[in-house]
């Protein structure tokens, strides 16, 4: 029986664990490649804008296509530190790191534990949460949920798109100005998206 796949707990909320391969993986480097695409865009509608502005939209366009060059050499200099930088990172995590997931009526969140939390720890505080072991459930369960560091919460009310991407086992819970990322292992990938995806009344896919 696989130990993190999901369970309900005692008060009513869906917990599950998922260690993400880093290397493997490849969706949180997609998530950064498309920010820095559209921080990107965001600097060239300004430049652009501030051409329009002073009426030297003409002059700007003319140089700019005439420098196109080097502006693909400024995209793919930080494309490769982003590779860089992603993969010291992945070296810091040994490749992994694990992901706690809480799911109720009204929303998902998505905890990240420390780097230097073990796997075998992880799981014996969940199934404590999930009233699958013994000792003291306070204790351990609240260990889990302080330790979780870095979260982000989407409310189902306010998600706008969900799309189930199953290849990398994750399925992408959208609010206007939140992204989430919500892994779950196949065997339950279809009862975590159909949960979702009943319970945002607004959202499309």
């Amino acid at each position: 029986m696989d130990e993190t796949r999901v369970k309900l707990c005692p008060d009513g909320k869906y917990r599950w664990l998922y260690e993400v391969n880093m290397l493997k993986n490849p969706m949180i480097l997609f998530t950064v490649f498309k920010v820095m695409g559209m921080s990107f865009a965001i600097v060239a509608i300004i430049v652009l804008l501030i051409g329009a502005c002073s009426g030297n939209l003409d002059a700007l366009l003319h140089n700019s296509w005439s420098d196109l060059k080097y502006v693909f050499y400024f995209i793919a200099f930080f494309s490769v530190l982003t590779v860089i930088g992603y993969l010291i990172v992945a070296k810091m995590y040994q490749g992994k790191y694990i992901v706690l997931f809480e799911m109720d009526e009204t929303k998902v969140i998505h905890k990240q534990l420390p780097k230097t939390m073990e796997k075998a720890k992880a799981i014996g505080m969940l199934n404590v949460l999930a009233g699958l072991a013994t000792g003291s459930p306070g204790g351990m369960g609240r260990g889990l949920l302080i330790a979780s560091h870095d979260s982000l919460t989407s409310t189902f009310n306010s998600v706008r798109k969900i799309k189930p991407i199953r290849r990398f086992n994750v399925i992408k819970v959208n609010e206007p100005f939140a992204k989430n990322q919500i892994y779950v292992d196949k065997e339950d990938f279809d009862f975590v998206y159909e949960y979702i995806r009943s319970r945002c009344p607004k959202a499309g896919r």
